[in-house]
């Protein structure tokens, strides 16, 4: 590259990311900066699908209504209805970009729709039981030839620059992003990016549990520099837990999607018996926090190691037609699902709160947006409906796209380079490692799906004394990608505890034993960094 002067910066490269890029690109002189591979993010591992309101008897104002529901009083209804309203134009949009979805010839849409836990109605459009994977593939297609996008691989970004770091732009009234420091991991260098707009599309934080569904590259990253540049951060309290992850020594975070339970999926002990009537009268499709607090219960309850969902009852040619990835998953492990139940446990699949953004992912900082799961809009509320995450990245995207085709060219400073002068090669990376495995055990013992305010200041007790740890290694080393991700880990999750203890009330997501009641008026938790 001759400079790394670019109209747009894209962090991240999911779904939300590659939608906005190519909604740009026309126009636009795009960056995307990913950390491992452009297909590496959470945003190819999603199974179940995308919900939208496609069919006859459907409308927005179902899948409004059941949104709403789901999140427990906290989703802002206006945002909720304008995504749910250019839903099916963003279906329309993927399949014009050569997305290939399963079709129905017996159904007016054409296509297969499935129905998840918490929707009132079959409106999950997929790609067999592997949308995320399918949607990624076409998407890349579009970006690896598109003349005005640059993908840059094995690049991990560090920090945003901002207007108060700059001498010149200190003072102003409006904090302005100008790019950021970017780790180019294979030439171990720091490079300096600058932008007319800068984009957090980086996905969320469940990495920072011990059991997750998401892949390695889910550390916070964007909800991290986007708190450390001074971004409000909201509800970061509302992780949710998969209610079906595969229990197996190396199945490796492999998700059980919804799907499997709003096919018929039945959850049972190990003696055969079901449990989920006793905890909601809508059983296994019950919204996801229920079933992961009832999953949880049952566990604690009998010594169990595991719970298992059932759905051997259908057909064979069924199962094999509608989920081929986990049925071949499952028998690679020497399960076979026509015959007999699936071992599942809960994990951390998705952060419902981040960057707080308006309905055009414009944050607190001018020039600087955040989409996907790095983004706090509204809609997802306590608990996020099944599906609607890759929705919310797409129309957000859309959105942001054209908010950003609309900012005027501005002048940009030259940038001051990443300064190295006084660090020097770490002499024990043993300190990360054993950092990282620290922190995703106790989040996930003292802050998982039950919490008690006695466990969350133990969490938060362990937090300061790691992060006095890696502030002195991030001042005293060269930087790596291990510590950047782990100094974005504890960023997470010491906002995660933080909100917590804010929320003297049950709700969605956070479930606490000392204050098991939900108040009467639903509120957002929103912290603003002191700077």
């Amino acid at each position: 590259m001759p400079n790394n002067n670019f109209d747009t910066l894209i962090i991240g490269s999911g779904l939300a990311g590659f939608t906005l890029a190519l909604h740009l690109a026309q126009h636009k002189k795009i960056c995307i900066v990913t950390k491992l591979s452009a297909n590496s993010g959470a945003s190819s591992w999603a199974q179940g699908g995308i919900a939208a309101a496609l069919s006859d008897n459907d409308s927005p104002s179902q899948h409004v209504q059941d949104t709403l529901i789901a999140g427990a009083g906290l989703c802002d209804k206006e945002i909720t209805q304008y995504i749910t309203e250019n839903a099916a134009n963003a279906i329309h949009w993927l399949i014009d970009q050569g997305v290939i979805f399963t079709s129905d010839k017996t159904s007016e849409t054409g296509y297969h729709l499935t129905k998840e836990g918490g929707h009132s109605i079959r409106r999950i459009i997929h790609s067999g039981d592997a949308t995320g994977k399918a949607v990624q593939q076409a998407l890349i297609q579009k970006i690896q030839t598109h003349p005005n996008i640059l993908v840059l691989e094995h690049h991990i970004a560090i920090d945003l620059i901002t207007s108060d770091k700059l001498s010149d732009y200190a003072h102003t009234q409006h904090k302005r992003c100008f790019g950021a420091y970017v780790l180019d991991k294979k030439q171990d260098k720091v490079l300096t990016f600058t932008a007319q707009n800068t984009v957090l599309a980086t996905g969320g934080a469940s990495k920072v549990y011990l059991y997750t569904t998401n892949p390695d590259t889910a550390t916070g990253d964007g909800i991290a520099m986007g708190w450390r540049a001074g971004c409000r951060i909201a509800n970061m309290e509302f992780i949710q837990f998969h209610p079906t992850c595969l229990y197996h020594p190396h199945a490796k975070s492999f998700l059980i999607s919804e799907a499997v339970r709003g096919e018929g999926g039945l959850l049972k002990l190990p003696n055969g018996d079901r449990f989920m009537q006793g905890h909601d009268q809508r059983a296994e499709l019950a919204p996801r926090d229920i079933v992961a607090r009832a999953i949880d219960f049952e566990m604690k309850k009998r010594g169990l190691d595991c719970v298992y969902l059932d759905i051997s009852h259908k057909p064979a040619d069924f199962l094999k037609e509608h989920f081929p990835t986990i049925y071949a998953r499952c028998l690679e492990l020497g399960i076979d699902i026509t015959r007999e139940p699936i071992p599942v446990v809960p994990a951390a699949h998705y952060t419902c709160g981040g960057v707080v953004t308006d309905k055009h992912g414009k944050t607190d900082l001018d020039n600087l947006y955040a989409i996907g799961e790095t983004a706090h809009t509204g809609l997802h509320g306590a608990n996020r409906l099944a599906s609607n995450s890759l929705l919310e990245c797409l129309v957000l995207a859309q959105a942001a796209g054209i908010d950003i085709a609309n900012q005027p060219m501005n002048g940009l400073p030259k940038l001051p380079d990443w300064d190295e002068s006084r660090v020097t090669d770490a002499d024990e990376e043993i300190v990360i490692a054993h950092n990282w495995d620290e922190l995703r055990r106790f989040m996930w013992n003292y802050v998982g799906i039950v919490r008690t305010t006695k466990r969350l200041q133990r969490a938060q007790h362990r937090i300061a004394l790691l992060r006095e740890e890696i502030d002195e290694y991030y001042t005293n080393f060269r930087v790596t990608s291990d510590l950047l991700e782990l100094r974005n880990l504890v960023d997470s999750a010491d906002l995660i505890v933080r909100c917590a203890m804010l929320r003297h009330e049950s709700r969605g997501l956070h479930y606490s034993k000392d204050y098991p009641d939900t108040l009467p008026v639903a509120q957002n938790t929103i912290l603003q960094r002191e700077i």
